[in-house]
């Protein structure tokens, strides 16, 4: 080979070296890949199916979920704080129900100790008392559990005047008024998605002299719920207020002029 041909050769090498070592010192470095968040999360206890209202919880029924820290609640039941708290609650019913993988909460829940969900489920000193309803009674079936309603006595009053003028004379009376309906017969489920219930008893939550009152109305008459509206549920349920509604009575007479008396 000629010696102008070495040259050329040579130069052209490197040339080519020097062009590829100037092309991969023009490219950038590749970026330093972003740091991944680090979301700090917890274990806590979540229903594993769903729990309806009055059922009795078992170790089946509950699992424990991680869940992101900043969401979870302080009602949350943590596997940290009471890392038994399974077979702690299992046994226990509900007061609500529960959705599948609705955290558990113990303000839902409530020790039976042996006793049925009604036992379980009424306030300390009150009472479960039942009524026979039909539905002209119970406003076609529209009351629901955990309702409110007012109990009216509708009765026949025989007076030696009316029976002389030969009219007949009915008195309504509300004689308890803001009453929580526990169940209509075995009924005790939530209202959300809930059909209209057509029972034939209503168990309602009384006092122990609302009871002896109810009691004795049931001889009396026919007794009628009228329904309450949810912004009425926050009304006064005490003896003061069912004595004072009791004075307020309706009398209707057949044949003569309607009157009200007080």
């Amino acid at each position: 080979m000629k010696p102008a041909r070495i040259i050329v050769l040579i130069i052209a090498i490197a040339a080519g070296g020097i062009a590829a070592l100037l092309a991969g010192r023009s490219e950038a470095p590749p970026p330093a890949p972003a740091p991944v968040a680090q979301i700090e999360t917890v274990e806590v206890l979540i229903a594993g199916n769903d729990i309806g209202l009055g059922s009795t919880v078992s170790s089946q029924d509950l699992r424990w979920q991680t869940w992101p820290a900043d969401s979870a609640s302080s009602h949350f039941i943590r596997r940290g704080n009471n890392p038994d708290a399974i077979n702690q609650l299992a046994g226990s019913i509900t007061r609500q129900s529960f959705a599948n993988g609705e955290p558990i909460r113990e303000a839902k829940l409530i020790k039976a100790k042996g006793s049925g969900y009604m036992a379980a489920i009424l306030p300390k000193g009150k009472r479960a008392i039942a009524i026979d309803i039909t539905p002209d009674t119970s406003a076609a079936g529209f009351i629901l559990p955990n309702d409110h309603v007012d109990v009216i006595l509708s009765r026949r009053d025989n007076k030696d005047a009316d029976k002389a003028a030969g009219a007949d004379t009915h008195t309504g009376e509300i004689i308890l008024s803001n009453i929580r309906v526990l169940a209509i017969d075995q009924t005790v489920e939530d209202k959300n998605g809930q059909r209209v219930v057509v029972g034939k008893t209503a168990t309602l939550e009384l006092s122990p002299q609302q009871s002896e009152m109810l009691a004795r109305a049931k001889l009396m008459g026919v007794l009628t719920m009228s329904l309450r509206s949810i912004v009425d549920f926050d009304g006064a349920n005490d003896e003061d207020s069912n004595t004072e509604a009791r004075r307020n009575i309706n009398v209707v007479r057949f044949g003569v002029s309607a009157t009200t008396s007080k």
